[in-house]
């Protein structure tokens, strides 16, 4: 038998666990041309909510009654299909099932000799990948530059902000509680980080902080710090939008600050990001993170939670704060 986790309910502001069902099937045979995987670890990431609205979007948005799915690490118990080997393991887009069967489409290998199978599903995964690909696509790093990171304890935001250090910059990030910013700045090298929870005035504080303004700002959270990011960035700047965690369980969008005067007065950029767009770019990206990594430069966190039947409250819980690093479910 093989345990599922069906999308129940379209969430009416942030998600509760009764909005998914878990079920009991038949485990699956593999057919000719297809391997049977077993999860290993599989990520929970914000993005999942905004699949959960049905509206159109860059991904199809969940249907009711279907499983979930995210980025899985799996394990190859049989295979009809000449590409992979039984004991193999693999990543990619897949169900939130314990069993579930593949053609192989979409499927990666996972080297353990390289990294720990869950690292394929954040720094060597899409968390890494998004990192890198914004800052390389977008953001246009120069040495000197100064670098704002939100979302910095963050798996996304904590490896841009290494990889601003390795460009040479000066980095600030910005995160939820003085436990995340001493560790972003004992463990990741940023110069400086701000706690949003314990600061009145995000703009006063960056102004403090950012000396000589602001080059570039990764957001992955918008809302009201990317309102005082803005007050402070420099002439052609650039802002990436990369996530809105902020905004994600909101019922009504509020209104904030209307950005354009900033932007044309500073003559600035600001430009969404999404690392599917980049797939031809995935191998060299990869390459660069996995030298980073080997030669000790970049460091990764992870929240690793443990049980199948744990992955709505861990997904949850990212609305909570409760994770640093990358939010994984080991199965």
């Amino acid at each position: 038998m093989s345990k599922t986790i069906l999308f129940k309910n379209r969430p009416a502001g942030k998600p509760v666990t009764s909005d998914f069902e878990i079920v009991t099937e038949e485990a699956p045979d593999p057919k000719e041309g297809e391997v049977l995987l077993k999860a290993q670890y599989i990520s929970v990431d914000p993005y999942l909510r905004g699949r959960m609205r049905d509206e159109e979007s860059y991904i199809p948005p969940f249907k009711i009654n279907e499983p979930m799915e995210s980025m899985v690490v799996a394990e190859v118990i049989d295979s009809r299909n000449s590409n992979f080997e039984k004991g193999e393991l693999v990543s990619g887009m897949l169900k939130w099932k314990e069993l579930q069967t593949s053609v192989g489409t979409g499927l990666n290998r996972v080297d353990p000799d390289l990294a720990p199978p869950s690292a394929f599903l954040g720094i060597l995964g899409l968390t890494g990948l998004t990192a890198f690909l914004a800052l390389d696509k977008i953001g246009n790093l120069r040495a000197g530059d100064t670098l704002v990171v939100s979302g910095a304890a963050g798996a996304v935001g904590s490896v841009a902000g290494q990889i601003g250090k390795i460009k040479g910059c000066m980095v600030v990030g910005i995160a939820g509680s003085d436990g995340k910013v001493s560790h972003i700045e004992d463990k990741f090298g940023f110069d400086k980080g701000i706690n949003y929870n314990t600061t009145e005035d995000m703009a006063e504080a960056l102004r403090k902080v950012c000396t000589d303004g602001v080059d570039v700002y990764f957001d992955n959270v918008g809302g009201e710090i990317l309102d005082a990011v803005l007050q402070n960035i420099n002439k052609d700047a650039r802002i990436i939008n990369c996530g809105a965690i902020s905004l994600y369980n909101e019922t009504k969008m509020p209104t904030g600050p209307r950005p354009e005067g900033i932007l044309i007065k500073k003559t600035a950029l600001m430009q969404g990001f999404l690392v599917r767009d980049h797939v031809k770019d995935f191998g060299r990206a990869l390459r660069q993170l996995s030298n980073w990594l080997e030669e000790g430069k970049l460091e990764y966190d992870e929240t690793i939670v443990e049980g199948f039947d744990k992955l709505p409250e861990a997904f949850i819980g990212l609305f909570e704060g409760r994770n640093v690093g990358k939010m994984i479910v080991k199965v």
